[in-house]
This record gives structure tokens, C-alpha cells and sequence, in this order.
């Protein structure tokens, strides 16, 4: 779930947002190309900023981002129908449900569809521009093994538990602790709502006080994990392993109360992604792989890693 271009890009009503127009009804003459997120967050303001600077350089077309109104299949469906309707060329899309191939065939059937954050490998989509999420999983547990060396006993927390990258987030943890006296012991989803991401791990605390680590597997479960644990006076007390560079994790991770996160790049997602859209539209084919994965790195912050991490990112803004 290293973000390049964390931008104050505002989300429009918390919901939509398009860099040159409201809706592809008040389209100029030039062709669109769309990002489809999974849900409102703002973990995807640095993808509309890696849009913005997209739009730059892609003078022909026309780029917008949008977000369904609700995290789910259906209104994510419905989103990209109105889309594809509208005569958009080509759709970058985060699947809510990565299994649901038929809905995204169907997309794919009346326009070009890319993925990315979670990939839908088993539909047509074209490519695939995202982290290995197998792989952050992987460096997420060494977050966890470095902090916790006698052991221990993770709770995760998840906006969407039958999401592709949280099952390869989880695979890659899993598979990393593998020797080691730590386990997963479960996983709670929220349905990317951040009142109920925080109320879970405020159950957890109650439920099971055995549980001595807790793993945010989406940007923003990180620092409701932090919030609920300061509430509870428990920060410090219950190992934080994190993803993504919200700013509340930053702090953590600088200040000892999160162990480590494991950073993404949607800057580039959108940048790249962009970019290999219309590219592809134009005939060149040349910029996707044989396997159909564009894989941008992923990597871990330390306490001693966010000043430059953070100075990277202002000088990135432009700020």
C-alpha cells in the first residue's frame, strides 16, 4: 500500500477531483484519460500530483482522477461505466475487488484499462503499474523482526481484506516471519472507514491484551493504530509496524512509537502510469512488459531516515 510526491492536493468534497475539468461531460476536445481510486484517502493526493506534473507533459490529452463515492465494487463499477460512457480513452483503475474480472472485462471491453495499487492479473487489463505488495510485506516483517527479536503477537488492520494488495501484503509478512517466534495472528477491515479503522484496534486492545504489535496494512490504518494507542496510553507499549508516509506515522517512526513503515511510490504510479496510457493509445506498445507488471520499489523508513525522507518530499512540492 517511497510516496514521492505527498502535494496539498485537495480531494473535492472528499470525493472527486480532475485536474482540467468537474466531469467528462465538460470535456474540452481533447481525449481523457482517467485514475480511478479505490477510495477517499489521502494516500492518493501524491498520485494526483504525479497526474499534475503528467499533465505537463502530456499536452494532447486531457487527465482526470476520481474516486467513488463509497469504497465498493459496485460503486466503483458504476464510476467507470460513467467513465467509458463519457468516451474516456483509457482507465488506470485501484480494484476494490481484484476477483471481480467480469466487471472489469466489461470495462475493459469498451475502453483501455490499466491497473495499479492492486492489481488484476487474472482480467484483461493491460498492464500493471504499482509496489510488489509481496514484496513490502516481506519488508514489512522485517520491520517487525528487527523491533520484536523474542517474539511476538501482530494484530493487522486493513481497509478492504479481499483486496490484492492486502492478501499480498499479508502473504509477504507472513512468509518474512517464517523462523521467527512472531505470527499474524488475524486481520480486521474496515471498508476504508477511518472512524472504524480506529474503533478496531480500540476492540482489540480490550479483546485481547496478549496482542503486543500491530500492523497498519493501508496508508491511513497506521496512524488510526497511533491515535487509538494514545488514547489508550499504550504508545510505546505495543510494537507499530506501519505503510506509507501518512504524516502521523512519519512523526511515529521519528519519535519511537512506530517501529518502521514500509513507503510506496503512487507519485510515480500516476506519473508513469499517465505516461504509459498514452503512449499506448498512440500505438507504442513498447513500454509494456511481457508479464504485464511495471513494478516501482518500495522501501523501508527508520527513525533515522525520515528527516531526509521529509526534506526529499518538501523539495519534490516545490515547497
Amino acid at each position: 500500500m517511497n510516496n514521492t510526491g505527498r502535494i496539498a492536493v485537495a480531494i473535492a468534497a472528499g470525493l472527486t477531483l480532475s485536474f482540467a475539468a468537474l466531469s467528462p461531460t465538460l470535456a474540452a476536445d481533447k481525449p481523457q484519460l482517467a485514475f480511478v481510486a479505490n477510495g477517499a484517502s489521502d494516500f492518493w493526493k501524491a498520485a494526483e500530483a504525479g497526474m499534475k506534473k503528467a499533465q505537463t507533459e502530456l499536452a494532447d490529452y486531457e487527465l482526470i482522477f476520481r474516486y467513488p463515492d463509497v469504497a465498493s465494487v459496485a460503486n466503483q463499477q458504476a464510476l467507470m461505466d460513467n467513465l467509458a460512457t463519457a468516451g474516456v480513452k483509457a482507465i488506470m483503475v485501484s480494484a476494490v475487488d481484484p476477483k471481480a474480472t467480469d466487471v472489469l472485462n466489461r470495462i475493459a471491453g469498451e475502453t483501455a484499462l490499466f491497473t495499479t495499487d492492486s492489481d488484476a492479473p487474472n482480467s484483461k487489463r493491460i498492464a500493471y503499474v504499482g509496489s510488489s505488495n509481496v514484496l513490502a510485506g516481506g519488508q514489512a516483517a522485517e520491520i517487525a523482526k528487527k523491533a520484536m527479536p523474542n517474539g511476538g503477537k501482530c494484530m493487522g488492520f486493513v481497509g478492504l481484506l479481499d483486496a490484492a494488495n492486502y492478501k499480498e501484503r499479508a502473504q509477504g509478512f507472513v512468509e518474512g516471519l517464517k523462523g521467527t517466534k512472531i505470527t499474524l495472528v488475524d486481520t480486521r477491515g474496515d471498508g476504508i472507514d477511518q472512524t472504524r479503522a480506529k474503533s478496531n484496534v480500540e476492540d482489540v486492545l480490550t479483546a485481547d491484551p496478549s496482542i503486543n504489535c500491530m500492523v497498519g496494512f493501508y496508508s491511513y490504518n497506521t496512524p488510526r493504530i497511533y491515535e487509538a494507542l494514545k488514547g489508550a496510553g499504550k504508545l510505546g507499549q505495543i510494537t507499530v509496524v506501519g505503510f506509507d508516509d501518512d504524516p502521523i506515522t512519519l512523526g511515529g517512526v521519528k519519535e519511537g512509537t512506530i517501529a518502521g513503515t514500509v513507503v510506496q511510490q503512487p507519485f510515480e504510479w500516476a506519473y508513469q502510469g499517465f505516461k504509459l496510457m498514452a503512449a499506448y493509445l498512440k500505438g507504442d506498445k513498447s513500454g509494456i512488459p511481457a508479464n504485464g507488471q511495471i513494478i516501482i520499489p518500495t522501501k523501508i523508513l527508520y527513525a533515522g531516515d525520515i528527516d531526509a525522507y521529509a526534506a526529499n518530499l518538501k523539495a519534490m512540492s516545490g515547497k
